[in-house]
């Protein structure tokens, strides 16, 4: 068994990937600041239920606190971290950027010193769909060119892929880098889509649909998500030179323990068919009132899952169809909403 520290714990994604930890029988030490971006009462709720399990240490504060994470290091010494905490959102990187280079860049120089301090067998770390930009081609490989950013949020999150691979680099930390494509499902944030889809189709409100509909995401469902993280705590790179095989289209780095992967469902769906199945979930129709792009969006992402298949045998396996429903009956219940 193994003792694992993930950073965000009480987020969407750290609270599926500890509970799935947990169920495993591993021990999670959890940290995670509560911050008010979005509703604490619902990081209180996801924590509140992983607290229930013995195997779960709860640790409070902000990834980029000089010495928190030192010291968490050092207490727990954990066996692989999942680094999970960050300022999240496009949108709000244009209205807020001081907050992304606190939290996204601060907080992981904080995490790969900790890190270098007490090497983990594997450290892993949340990036993003959003670092390939501009590229039209597509499905996204982790090969391609990553050098067009549209937001700051995604610019941040290419900044900590670079970080990364000087640390692996300089101080021998095997490092994977996740590439999360639009994740969804149950106890999902109340700032993306799929709540702001259900939420406004519940109550009767227009829901904005920008760039009238025309938009195409690779909606990966956070059970597949976590399973696919889970899997590849147990695949550490090694440093090119020793024994390992390279399969094909591998985005090992030829001088470090480092790889970029995506986690993605691997299909690129029309947003308005998304919207259809939460439509066809809730029992009732959209009111969609279309807009023009939003800047620093783009208007399709489409995840290559070869390598992620190859180096764990796993595909993100949920239907849109499937997952929509799963998140709106989780909807009905948590906000207490009749049929």
């Amino acid at each position: 068994m193994m003792r694992v520290l993930v950073t965000g714990a009480a987020g969407f994604i750290g609270y599926h990937l500890s509970d799935l930890l947990l169920s495993e029988g591993h021990e999670v030490v959890g940290i995670d600041s509560h911050n008010d971006y979005y509703d604490p009462a619902l990081k209180a709720a996801r924590e509140t239920r992983l607290k229930e399990r013995k195997a779960y240490t709860s640790i409070r504060g902000k990834v980029e606190q000089p010495g928190l994470l030192m010291e968490a290091f050092a207490s727990h010494q954990p066996d692989a971290v999942v680094h999970l905490a960050a300022q999240a959102g496009v949108r709000y990187s244009i209205e807020n950027p001081r907050a992304y280079v606190e939290a996204n860049l601060l907080g992981s120089f904080e995490l790969l010193e900790a890190a270098r301090a007490h090497k983990p067998k594997h450290l892993l770390m949340a990036s993003t769909s959003s670092v390939y930009g501009a590229n039209t081609q597509m499905p996204y490989r982790e090969t391609d060119k990553v050098d067009t950013q549209m937001s700051f949020y995604a610019a941040t999150k290419k900044s900590n892929e670079v970080m990364a691979h000087s640390y692996a680099h300089l101080f021998d930390i095997p490092t994977t880098m996740f590439r999360f494509f639009t994740v969804y499902g149950p106890w999902g944030r109340p700032d993306m889509a799929p709540y702001l889809f259900t939420s406004a189709i519940m109550e009767g409100r227009p829901i904005k649909v920008f760039n009238h509909g025309d938009m195409r995401r690779d909606f990966t469902y956070v059970t597949d998500l976590v399973r696919a993280i889970r899997l590849l705590i147990d695949v550490p790179p090694v440093r090119p030179g020793q024994p390992e095989e390279i399969v094909d289209g591998d985005s090992l780095s030829p001088v470090a323990p480092w790889r970029a992967l995506n986690i993605g469902n691997g299909d690129s769906v029309q947003l308005l068919d998304f919207i259809s199945a939460i439509e066809a979930a809730a029992g009732r129709e959209a009111i969609k009132n279309m807009m023009p792009m939003q800047p620093g969006d783009v208007p399709a992402t489409w995840a290559d899952t070869t390598l992620l298949r190859r180096l764990t045998g796993y595909a993100p396996q949920t239907s849109v169809r499937e997952g929509a429903k799963a998140y709106v009956d989780w909807f009905r219940e948590y906000y207490d909403i009749g049929g």
